[in-house]
């Protein structure tokens, strides 16, 4: 099963979006959020929580795929979220989702006892390449126990 299969078996929110799964690996996660009625804003772009939950998404499996032989030792959260809106989005948008620090780092820290915290980093764009919005994703690994 691909993550992005994985995602939508268990998070209803992506389901309900119909977020799509266009790349998932540990070097860079593409989400696309198709232009639904449904989910537009007062100006005919899609709202500014799908648009969160579309980057949010992205960073999460890029999380996934990059920590995911450490899931039987600790559950990946995130910690914060920010996002920047900067032009207007207008039909179907994608976010692409890359690591901030390097994988080896932050299993070391969890190697040595420690909840690490790393950012991702998520760039909304249109289908036009215009960038829309820029998001940062703090997430952790909570070692279990």
């Amino acid at each position: 099963m691909s993550i992005g299969e994985l995602l939508a078996a268990t998070v209803p929110m992506v389901r309900t979006l119909n977020l799509e799964y266009l790349e998932t690996g540990p070097d860079k996660a593409v989400l696309a959020l198709p232009d639904q009625s449904e989910y537009r804003n007062h100006v005919g772009g899609p709202h500014a929580g799908a648009m969160f939950t579309l980057g949010e998404s992205a960073s999460g499996a890029i999380v996934l795929a990059a920590f995911g032989d450490q899931l039987a030792r600790a559950v990946p959260l995130p910690v914060t979220a920010e996002i920047a809106f900067k032009k207007l989005a207008l039909g179907p948008v994608t976010a692409t989702a890359t690591l901030g620090r390097p994988i080896a780092e932050v299993v070391a820290e969890l190697d040595a006892g420690s909840r690490p915290e790393f950012p991702v980093s998520v760039t909304i764009q249109r289908a036009d390449g215009a960038v829309t919005g820029e998001m940062t994703v703090v997430w952790t690994l909570r070692p279990n126990g």
